[in-house]
């Protein structure tokens, strides 16, 4: 007898707006759904059940969700007779109820820890039509989502959550209100999945958590995320990635295990958000400009050939020309391979919010472009270093734009696209390791020939 029996048959579609940790609870809300004898779809039109998983890291997440759901209603009849709207993650985390005052066709809402529930959340629903909230959960265990079956979009990669949370307050981010403090997984546990996931073929693992360099510290009293990377590593898995990392607390332990264990890709993605002392003290990041290239120094004088990508914020509260001018050279003295620019977003419920600011927006938005040309000028030359090499290749699968041009991406992170080699088809080489000659080195990809056989 199923223990839902009113999911057995239902189609569901997952939609998601964030970050890697909602990508992984995306995963985990479609294992879940299958393990309920749901059948996933492609559009909402064909589903009974849409799950949004939302971010409210910034607006405009917040303006595609209000959009999509509300939608939802000029849909033509679900198949099963009634849609289900469910809105899990962030926003259902930090709304709650009053999600459904905003948008009336919503029938479930739960938090970020409260996965778990939704099966009951949505049978309840469809039972007797009254929506339903469960921001936090009950039972006890039940805060980590990877616990859950899984639905991997890819079956050669693999997220793997090592903590949830964050303890650092930047004065910006509403993470800490929404995902809670940190809290670690067993160590034992995080190396053990990693083990399974090894055995099932998984050939890269992406470990996640707000802030990696601290797991550990709430279970064990000190951080032990360099062991953890010596560990995972000795998994046998062929690559390794990790986000995010706080500047203030990557030290040389955690640097030398990055060097010594040769599964961890030469890539880092290192959030500065400013390059201006004044700024960073405002946002409360608890480190300097000078530790951040003090941090950037280390690494690469142990991986000489890293990548390096960060997040930089854009028209911050009180952000003068000056400060701005001390972010553009930051980001020339490092000479990241890519970054995620973003125009300050006004988060209701964060220190920042109550700063009054009246920096006109046009100057905001033309900083804004200033740093966009940088940064592809600073990804253009970094791609350089590529071009007449061979790079290997974790092939992902085709082309949006041809269908004959295979995409995947290089131990440093980079698109590297090469035409399907004629009598193969892309089903034989997603997943596949490729290696690649370069002759083209652009600012967002590399492209050239297959060489040898895939592997």
């Amino acid at each position: 007898m199923p223990t839902h029996p009113k999911l057995v048959g239902r189609t569901y579609c997952v939609r998601t707006f964030g970050c890697q940790m909602n990508l992984h609870d995306s995963e985990r809300v479609s294992g879940l759904l299958d393990s309920m004898g749901c059948n996933e779809v492609k559009t909402a039109a064909e589903a009974d059940i849409v799950v949004f998983m939302t971010c409210c890291v910034r607006e405009k997440a917040d303006t595609h969700l209000y959009g999509e759901a509300s939608n939802l209603v000029r849909l033509p009849q679900a198949p099963g007779g009634r849609r289900i709207v469910a809105v899990g993650g962030c926003i259902g985390q930090r709304d709650g109820a009053a999600l459904k005052e905003r948008i009336p066709n919503v029938d479930v809402v739960f938090g970020t820890s409260a996965i778990a529930s939704l099966p009951d959340l949505l049978e309840e629903a469809l039972d007797d039509g009254a929506g339903k909230v469960e921001v936090d959960t009950v039972e006890e265990g039940r805060g980590f989502s990877t616990e859950l079956p899984s639905h991997r979009a890819q079956r050669f990669h693999a997220w793997v959550p090592i903590m949830t949370g964050c303890n650092n307050f930047c004065t910006y981010c509403i993470v800490p209100y929404v995902r809670g403090r940190e809290k670690s997984r067993v160590f034992e546990r995080v190396v053990e999945e990693c083990e399974g996931l090894v055995s099932d073929g998984v050939r890269e693992i992406t470990l996640l958590g707000q802030n990696v360099n601290s797991y550990g510290r709430d279970l064990y009293g000190s951080p032990r995320f360099p062991e953890l990377l010596r560990s995972v590593g000795g998994t046998g898995v062929e690559r390794i990635r990790f986000t995010s990392s706080n500047p203030k607390d990557l030290g040389d332990d955690v640097i030398r295990a990055m060097a010594e264990t040769p599964n961890v890709m030469p890539q880092l993605h290192l959030a500065v958000q400013s390059g201006s002392n004044r700024v960073l003290r405002a946002m409360n990041r608890s480190y300097t400009r000078e530790r951040y290239l003090q941090v950037v120094d280390h690494l690469r004088a142990a991986m000489p050939d890293i990548a390096l990508s960060t997040d930089i914020i854009v028209g911050f509260p009180g952000e003068t020309e000056q400060d701005f001018e001390q972010t553009l050279s930051l980001v020339r003295e490092v000479g990241f391979s890519s970054a995620y620019t973003f125009i300050y977003s006004r988060r209701p419920g964060t220190p920042a919010a109550k700063i009054e600011d009246d920096t006109p927006r046009e100057v905001i938005q033309e900083r804004f472009d200033r740093l966009a040309k940088l940064v592809e000028d600073c990804a253009h030359q970094a791609n350089q270093a590529e071009l007449h090499t061979v790079v290997t290749s974790l092939v992902e699968g085709t082309s949006k734009k041809d269908a004959n041009v295979m995409v995947g991406h290089s131990e440093k992170g980079q698109t590297v696209l090469f035409e399907l080699p004629e009598g193969l088809t892309p089903d034989e080489l997603v997943g596949k390791m490729c290696d690649v000659r370069v002759d083209e080195a652009r600012t967002w990809y590399l492209r050239g020939p297959l060489v040898g056989q895939a592997h």
